[in-house]
């Protein structure tokens, strides 16, 4: 069987951009000072807290054989400072991400993946567990985490816009969010009460281009998707900047209004802007400091 010539370039690439995302990331998180580690959180105790069932990743020494014994079915025993020190990332891999307006500024996907992988480091530098949502990755501690976060956001998603994972959220532990948001706000709901249900709190973090924020198109426009699914050609392109900042405004407001009532933080980062800035933002918003 022969390997298609772009299946394989595309690959070929992904593995060549981890390095340098990994370098820029440690350089990010490294521009953060720590001082003495900020974030609050339970003492080193061994409170029970609660039992869950085993999930890929977990080692054989977590699972509690007496409570396994009961059925057909493995559980981990967890305790209270284990959980008060998990945090789940999600980023956007959508091709809504891929955009860039200008050529000096960073594709959104590029400032999300460096944004969360150094937020990454420096929490597992704090002494927490650092994972994805979902079941893929399961939060751990150490350096071979941030390199299996690297290698995870590497990949893209063929979608035009993709939605926050929601499976596997653990109990009472944190969640940050990054994307531009801009897709069905459905899938937002979804993952916002499905968090809240289990008592997680966290962080939307809305990242865009300059550009998607003062629609500075003008005539004879062709406006198309990313991923090529979508397009429209005006002859009048500045009749749609009104219309097109009430709907961002109205979407705005929509994720405020979600992360008001769920409990979560939202914040809203230009790929214009520093990453600095973001970063810093995004550490201290987990321990609600950033209202």
């Amino acid at each position: 069987m022969t390997t298609h010539p772009s299946l394989r370039e595309r690959a070929e690439r992904e593995a060549a951009r981890l390095p340098p995302l990994l370098a820029r990331a440690e350089h990010l998180a490294g521009t953060v000072l720590l001082g003495e580690h900020g974030r609050r959180r339970a003492g080193m105790g061994d409170d029970f807290w609660q039992y869950r069932p085993a999930q890929a990743g977990d080692s054989r020494r977590m699972i509690d054989h007496r409570r396994s014994a009961r059925g057909d079915q493995q559980y981990v025993r967890e305790r209270e400072w284990q959980i008060a020190q998990s945090v789940l990332l999600w980023v956007d891999q959508g091709a809504s991400m891929r955009f860039a307006s200008e050529p000096d500024l960073p594709a959104k996907i590029d400032r999300a993946r460096l944004l969360a992988l150094a937020l990454g480091i420096l929490l597992v530098r704090g002494g927490e567990r650092v994972g994805l949502t979902g079941t893929a990755l399961p939060p751990r501690r150490g350096n071979a985490q941030i390199a299996r976060l690297a290698q995870a956001f590497a990949q893209d998603d063929p979608a035009d816009y993709a939605a926050p994972e929601h499976r596997a959220m653990i109990p009472h532990a944190r969640a940050v969010f990054i994307s531009d948001f801009l897709g069905d706000i459905d899938g937002v709901r979804q993952a916002l009460t499905k968090a809240a249900d289990r008592g997680v709190r966290g962080v939307l973090l809305q990242v865009l281009d300059p550009a998607e924020e003062s629609f500075p198109y003008r005539g004879r426009t062709i406006f198309e998707s990313i991923g090529g699914t979508l397009a429209h050609e005006t002859l009048k392109a500045g009749e749609l900047r009104d219309r097109y900042l009430e709907r961002l405004a109205a979407r705005k407001a929509e994720l405020h209004q979600l992360c008001h009532g769920t409990g979560w933080q939202v914040g809203m980062h230009h790929t214009g802007e520093s990453a600095q800035s973001a970063l810093l933002w995004l550490y201290r918003a987990l321990d609600g400091g950033g209202r």
